[in-house]
């Protein structure tokens, strides 16, 4: 077969000056192959800051954390002020002690005896006129004589409440002699307590003068609890 022609057209006119016969393009070739990417750019500059948003709701509680280590012992305060005097319970009292006098010795059998002289007597629980000692307090006493013996035998009996507690006796021989006696009574408020002679006039041989005594004393030992 003969072979293939192609007829070219030139591009530029031979009329233009200066220019050489110009070339003859062709169809378009095939698309190249895609270039490398760039360099990055640089960080853009921070934006303005934005306002706050809405408060949120309270997150469930956390958990409990672990007890950390003791601290170190502080420096010690100072010292307060001193306290206003609290009220100090009121602590019953009761007692007595008396003797007889010259006037009142060698007293009556059968009844008070009537001990004029005053040693102690503070709360007025023992009468001189009656010669009887008043429970005011209920609780536990202790009562004691101490006799001179002198011309007379000595018989006492100390009375509660008309009933005989203890008895004491001495013979007098010659001179003076002595005689005692005590005891602890329970007692309640408003008994009654006294020392009085027993036997008739030939025991009453209590004496006393200026150089010799016989008294009669009692006290509280404590009182009840329940009767504070």
């Amino acid at each position: 077969s003969p072979p293939l022609c192609m007829t070219l057209i030139p591009l530029y006119s031979q009329e233009d000056s200066g220019k050489k016969d110009g070339c003859v393009y062709g169809h378009p070739g095939i698309p190249g192959t895609p270039g490398y990417n760039g360099v990055p750019g640089r960080d853009g500059r921070d934006g303005a800051k934005g306002r706050p948003g809405p408060k949120g709701d309270i997150g469930p509680p956390g958990h409990r954390g672990t007890i950390g280590y003791r601290g170190d012992k502080g420096t010690k305060g100072e010292t307060g002020e001193k306290g206003s005097k609290g009220d100090m319970p009121e602590i019953p009292k009761s007692a007595f002690s008396v003797g007889l006098t010259v006037q009142t010795k060698l007293p009556a059998s059968n009844a008070p005896i009537r001990f004029d002289k005053i040693i102690y007597n503070r709360q007025n629980h023992y009468n001189p006129q009656s010669g009887r000692f008043t429970c005011a307090v209920t609780g536990a006493y202790y009562f004691t004589y101490h006799i001179t013996v002198f011309s007379r035998n000595v018989r006492v009996a100390l009375m509660k409440n008309g009933q005989s507690m203890i008895y004491t006796m001495d013979n007098y021989q010659n001179s003076e002699d002595q005689a005692a006696g005590g005891t602890v009574l329970h007692l309640e408020v408003g008994d009654k307590v006294w020392l009085q002679v027993s036997g008739g006039q030939l025991f009453n041989g209590l004496y006393a003068d200026d150089d010799d005594d016989t008294t009669f004393s009692g006290f509280l030992l404590f009182a009840d609890v329940f009767a504070v």
